[in-house]
């Protein structure tokens, strides 16, 4: 009789688990504003990241000229400048003042000023000197104005030193020009693009965000429903913790396995991005990850009284997440109070290990810290999500025997 008893009870909490599961998907697809969270901002938010970023580096950066020394030298090496992709010359000024004008009113991003004495050091077999000026408020302009110059300085050093040499043969030029011979190769990230480096920490970012804006419009929405503003309805289905827990996160995790396949995978294909993940491994680590965002916007959704609290709560977070997880500034270098802070959100360790396996062909092992880090989050937010349940269960239960009393009592009088 009790082994009877005890089937039927499982048997009813999996009906129970698939009642809320499909209760939980139909609310999905029926409220808008959840849908755009789960559907409309997953498909369009990575497409507007990658088509702003799609150029990967900047080409053409408006600059001007301060040339003292108008000798034949200066003009070539303004000439090979400017013949490059990175910069453009678009003017040439009198003087620094006329040159620091055009920089203020956003005309030129960069000065490149050549002394008087430029050509004449040369001749004399001293070192000389092209100074930059460049607008810091843009690091990308910085990067180009000197890689251009130095470029452009690299190659005339080695001209002028094989035309002093006096050598014989192309060999001995060679040599006077590069002593040490070296090789410039971009690992992981060929173009030096900026689109490359960033989308894909975006793109990770994106799927813990509209899930925390997505559960927490939803949680909302159950509150302002339940005339006891909790969060469990009143519903003898809604009678166990595990049940609430494993049907809500089953419906989100099967809503977010496309959405991930996309995001993960036809976006960075879309734009020609670096994508040489072995599937396998990337499949395996965004288990954890999913299942890690979803019990943690569960847990973080107990703050929720109503649908527009998430958008207050939330929407600001997504940016100091970018920084804290270790891609615009290396982690390394971080207090170490804000990089144990950053533990706290499974963006952290997934935006580093999506990025290594899917731009640097990582396996598992390689990224193991990343990985066991998201299993053991996805246990602690399962269990204070669980924690969470039970409590508004009891407070659901507490609220209807309130309820019943004063009904009792009002019929008795």
């Amino acid at each position: 009789m009790k082994s009877l008893t005890f089937k039927q009870k499982v048997v009813q909490g999996i009906y129970d688990l698939f009642y809320i599961w499909k209760r939980e998907f139909r609310t999905t697809f029926r409220d808008q504003g959840v849908l755009i969270f789960f559907v409309l901002v997953p498909l369009v938010y990575p497409l507007i990241y990658a088509f702003i970023y799609t150029n990967e580096t900047i080409h053409e950066v408006p600059t001007v000229v301060v040339d003292n020394s108008r000798s034949s030298l200066s003009r070539e090496y303004l000439r090979k400048v400017d013949a490059g992709p990175e910069v453009s010359i678009i003017a040439h000024c009198a003087d620094m003042e006329e040159a620091k004008l055009m920089l203020k009113d956003r005309k030129a991003y960069g000065i490149i000023y050549v002394p008087a004495h430029f050509s004449d050091d040369i001749a004399r077999g001293k070192q000389t000197q092209v100074s930059l000026f460049c607008d810091m408020s843009g690091l990308l302009y910085y990067k180009a104005l000197l890689t251009a110059n130095t470029n452009v300085s690299l190659e005339m050093n080695a001209e002028i030193k094989m035309a002093r040499a006096g050598n014989t043969t192309n060999r001995q030029d060679e040599i006077t020009a590069y002593p040490i011979e070296y090789e410039d190769v971009a690992l992981f990230n060929p173009t030096n693009g900026f689109a490359a480096f960033l989308i894909p920490a975006v793109l990770m970012l994106i799927i813990q965000q509209t899930l925390l804006l997505g559960i927490g419009l939803s949680v909302g929405t159950a509150r302002e429903q339940n005339r006891f503003k909790d969060l469990v309805p009143i519903n003898r289905h809604y009678n166990g913790t595990l049940r609430i827990v494993m049907g809500k996160g089953l419906s989100y995790f099967m809503v977010y396995s496309l959405v991930a396949v996309y995001i993960l995978c036809v976006v960075p294909y879309l734009f020609s991005l670096n994508r040489i993940a072995i599937p396998g491994v990337l499949t395996l680590f965004t288990l954890p990850y999913l299942a890690a965002c979803i019990f943690f916007a569960m847990t973080a959704s107990i703050a929720i009284r109503n649908r527009e609290t998430c958008m207050l709560l939330f929407v600001f977070t997504s940016v100091p997440l970018l920084f804290l997880s270790g891609i615009s500034w290396p982690g390394s270098a971080m207090p170490a109070f804000w990089r144990y802070f950053s533990y706290i959100f499974p963006s952290t360790f997934g935006i580093n290990g999506y990025v290594r396996i899917n731009s640097m062909g990582a396996t598992l092992n390689e990224v193991s810290f990343e990985y066991r880090a998201l299993w053991i989050q996805t246990g602690v937010y399962f269990i204070t999500t669980c924690l969470v349940y039970r409590w508004q269960i009891l407070k659901s239960r507490q609220h209807v025997i309130e309820e019943y009393r004063k009904r009792k009592k009002s019929l008795a009088i």
